[in-house]
């Protein structure tokens, strides 16, 4: 099995719009969980011009840097960890964060996040990062990276839910400003 990184990388974003977004787009379907059947995904994606074997999924899953991606104990079904845009309960249970959390956004954004706060907008839930170097590379995939400090104890005590996904990637449905902190 040879495979290369840039496919690696176009595999993994073909999963990660299928998985978390349009799963209709290789005509697959996700259970309420997340979990889709490995055979037919991968059946799919073959119909779909993108030849794929278990071996190269299993490669896809276990070099992902950010751990998007986890397969059930056999690998007969596989799911994205977080960043659902379609209606899936990911079955997380509530968990006491760390005091600060982070939030990595571009620039052009922090202005309307300060009036706001931070919704979750089409997704599940805002996502945050337990050390500032993981929100710095996301605020860069937005343009001139930017990072808020997020008060996450504090909003902890005052009754705001946080999860904490298998790929560790915080997750609360809202972030009120008045949480927020410049880094």
């Amino acid at each position: 099995m040879i495979i290369n990184e840039k496919e690696i990388t176009k595999i993994s974003k073909l999963l990660s719009l299928v998985l978390r977004h349009r799963p209709e787009s290789i005509k697959i379907e996700l259970d309420e969980n997340g979990w889709t059947d490995v055979s037919e995904l991968l059946e799919k994606m073959n119909e779909h011009n993108q030849p794929i074997s278990l071996d190269i999924l299993k490669l896809v899953v276990e070099t992902n840097a950010k751990k998007r991606f986890a397969f059930n104990d056999n690998y007969s079904k596989i799911r994205a960890n977080q960043g659902h845009s379609v209606d899936v309960e990911l079955g997380y249970t509530p968990q006491s964060p760390p005091e600060i959390l982070y939030h990595g956004t571009g620039e052009k954004s922090v202005a309307s996040i300060w009036a706001t706060g931070i919704k979750k907008r089409d997704r599940h839930h805002v996502h945050l990062s337990a050390d500032f170097e993981t929100a710095i590379k996301v605020g860069q995939r937005h343009g001139n990276p930017f990072v808020f400090e997020v008060l996450a104890g504090e909003m902890n005590k005052n009754n705001f839910p946080f999860y904490k996904s298998d790929n560790g990637v915080w997750l609360t449905d809202f972030v009120p400003f008045e949480y927020l902190r410049k880094k």
